[in-house]
């Protein structure tokens, strides 16, 4: 995916029972295809697939219920469709699989600091990496989240994350910031 003179729309596949946005909804083939093409038409250029719901207070999933979840999603969106798809996901063998089933780039909300193995995978394919800022994580995050600058810390954040990827192979020009406000 080149970088584009507008903002690209990313279209959301929360597959899980408990997404703040549709969790639950998205329960059979034809709900998903009938989504999958909602956001087509509505104006996605990226679909980005999630198995494991990242609300507040939102507890882990196992990697092989999150693999259950979004790899028929992923092959599917693939049947009916060119457009570029991501995985949601902090967990590298999730990452891999998915990328090997037709995902093109990796939506890491921990910015490869929950799995070691993460920055392997994303060495292994040309996609971008979206990383996204967060205090602590899914479940500890709305625990008074405090900044003193909260611009200077989430660069900071940042700075520090990129620095990181480039000292293990990952170029900046394949990275995508997520602030992770909102």
């Amino acid at each position: 995916m080149q970088a584009k003179k507008r903002t690209l729309v990313m279209g959301i596949l929360n597959i899980t029972p408990d997404s703040f946005s549709d969790g639950g909804r998205l329960n059979s083939r034809a709900a998903v295809v009938r989504r999958i093409e909602e956001m087509i038409a509505a104006g996605a250029d990226i679909l980005d697939v999630g198995g494991e719901s990242t609300r507040p207070f939102a507890g882990p999933v196992a990697a092989a219920d999150e693999l259950d979840r979004v790899l028929p999603v992923i092959k599917l969106i693939r049947e009916v469709s060119d457009i570029p798809v991501s995985v949601d996901t902090t967990k590298a063998a999730v990452a891999a699989a998915a990328l090997a089933a037709g995902a093109g780039m990796v939506n890491d909300i921990s910015a490869l600091r929950y799995d070691p193995a993460m920055a392997a995978v994303v060495r292994s394919y040309d996609g971008p990496v979206i990383i996204m800022h967060m205090q602590g994580t899914p479940d500890t995050m709305q625990i008074d989240p405090r900044y003193d600058d909260v611009v200077a810390e989430i660069s900071a954040f940042f700075e520090e994350r990129l620095t990181w990827l480039e000292a293990n192979g990952i170029g900046r020009e394949r990275v995508v910031i997520d602030p992770g406000i909102g």
